[in-house]
């Protein structure tokens, strides 16, 4: 959609000139020869920058006449682009890191004061992935930190933001940290997945000692066919998850039995209603206990809400056993 409005003016200009005096092609000397300008939204407001363009005036030279822009631009905005690599970022970290719906992003970019539609966000998500393809494809670098270490422990998940679109795939080393491979795929067989673990074994250069994944069938066998012999086992995360399931379900069984004991209360609320008396205040101050231990969920196994409830309505029934003793 086009801009139905003019972009207001930017908060600051900033200056750049390059950084290299002579061409790289016949090592003459570059003149500096015009000037670009150009408006770039940034998490720290819009940005006017000035650009310093130099070009080789040597007519036998291959680059003569070739614009030679300044360097530090490739650092601040992509070329053509109107936001700059923070914003692209940002939306990069809220899409795969939190998960989040481009909705969601769009909100909370707008949020940061940066001016934007939501189609775009969708756009600058597509330069983001774009972006981090070509930072994987650095197979010199890569190669030279799995060298050092001799082997890799392969870690390998699925990523699906929004149900229905692609998963982002990422094949990580657990031992250094770096991001082997990452590729969207539209379906998860064997077939696809085996064809990634492929591609990393050529890239490495060192051999895969161990592989770790959530347990899932596709990923099993893909492991199975592109890596015979080499050890599997599911990650810590989900192996305890799956050991603490019995834990899980004996607690929430304990909690909706605990709840079928204290039902009622609303009809209590409705009998002290219009009356400010001290005994009403403290009936309903019970009442209130009791609907919030009732509504307090935990995560268990490490806070499990049934014995949390249970501790709750322990808690106000020895009280209401005091109140009884004391005859008020």
């Amino acid at each position: 959609m086009a801009r139905r409005s003019s972009r207001p003016a930017a908060d600051r200009e900033q200056v750049l000139r390059a950084a290299r005096q002579q061409c790289p092609a016949c090592n003459s000397r570059l003149r500096y020869r015009y000037d670009n300008r150009r408006t770039v939204a940034t998490l720290g407001g819009l940005v006017r920058l000035h650009l310093q363009i130099r070009r080789c005036e040597n007519a036998s030279c291959r680059c003569y006449h070739k614009p030679y822009r300044p360097e530090g631009e490739g650092a601040i905005v992509l070329p053509q682009h109107e936001f700059g690599l923070d914003v692209i970022a940002l939306i990069g970290v809220l899409r795969y890191r939190e998960h989040k719906s481009v909705p969601e992003i769009h909100a909370a970019v707008r949020e940061r004061g940066v001016v934007l539609a939501e189609r775009t966000v969708t756009n600058l998500l597509d330069r983001y992935d774009e972006l981090l393809a070509v930072s994987l494809t650095d197979d010199r670098r890569l190669q030279a930190v799995l060298a050092g270490q001799g082997h890799v422990i392969l870690a390998l998940d699925g990523l699906q933001p929004d149900v229905g679109h692609e998963v982002l795939w990422v094949l990580r080393d657990c031992l250094s940290g770096e991001v082997l491979l990452a590729r969207s795929l539209l379906s998860a067989t064997t077939d696809d997945l085996a064809a990634l673990l492929r591609l990393v074994i050529a890239g490495i250069g060192v051999p895969i000692a161990g592989v770790v994944s959530d347990g899932q069938l596709s990923i099993r066998r893909a492991v199975r066919r592109a890596l015979p012999g080499v050890p599997h086992q599911l990650c810590h995360f989900h192996y305890l998850r799956e050991a603490a399931l019995p834990i899980f379900e004996a607690d929430r069984h304990a909690k909706k039995e605990l709840k079928k004991q204290v039902r009622g209360v609303r009809p209590i609320e409705r009998a002290m209603e219009g009356r400010d008396d001290a005994e009403a205040q403290a009936v309903q101050g019970y009442c209130a206990a009791v609907r919030s231990a009732l509504t307090d969920d935990g995560r268990p196994p490490l806070r499990a809400s049934g014995l949390t409830l249970h501790d709750r309505l322990e808690a106000i029934a020895a009280s209401l056993e005091r109140v009884v003793e004391k005859g008020d």
